[in-house]
């Protein structure tokens, strides 16, 4: 099985999980005056439910783990900024972020490097008491040139790794 077989499957397992909750939940009581939907094997019913559940959750730790554990051993080379960087799937996936923050180590390279600035300071020349003309410069502790290029490197960074984990995770087979 690929690793994006074995990430779709699990989506599909919760799915089937939630399922099953939300089955146990509407058919797990009923007044006695009303027939139950599953007759008198209603309380089989359940618990048949019960029991798939708890059978599809060991199948989504299985699969968790041995997508944690490729993710773990697979290294994967991609190319930054010229320099081909060698990292696990897992790394990448750090590097990446995940989820609906999507904010990972990358974003806070980029925000790091955002931070050098001239700090709102603005270079002046003033008159001095004696007629002389005094330059205030602003004194940079930093390189503005690899400021830009380590921004846009960052900036670039989610998008290369989105593309090249997509064609490892398609051709990368999931470890037992």
């Amino acid at each position: 099985m690929k690793l994006v077989e074995a990430m779709k499957a699990k989506k599909e397992l919760l799915r089937k999980a939630d399922d099953l909750k939300l089955k146990v939940r509407d058919n797990c009581a009923c007044l006695d005056s009303e027939t139950p939907q599953y007759g008198a094997d209603q309380a089989k019913q359940i618990k048949s439910w019960m029991d798939a559940h708890h059978d599809i959750l060991k199948e989504i730790l299985d699969l968790g783990l041995r997508i944690q554990r490729t993710n773990m051993q697979t290294m994967v080379t991609i190319t930054l900024g010229g320099k081909d960087v060698t990292q696990s799937i897992a790394a990448w996936i750090l590097r990446r972020g995940q989820g609906k923050a999507m904010k990972g180590l990358s974003s806070d390279d980029f925000t790091m490097w955002g931070m050098l600035t001239d700090r709102g300071l603005k270079e002046t020349k003033e008159m001095q008491s004696t007629g002389a003309i005094l330059e205030k410069k602003i004194k940079r502790f930093f390189d503005p040139a690899e400021r830009d290029r380590m921004k846009e490197l960052y900036m670039s960074e989610p998008q290369l790794i989105d593309a090249k984990l997509e064609v490892v995770n398609a051709t990368t087979e999931l470890l037992e």
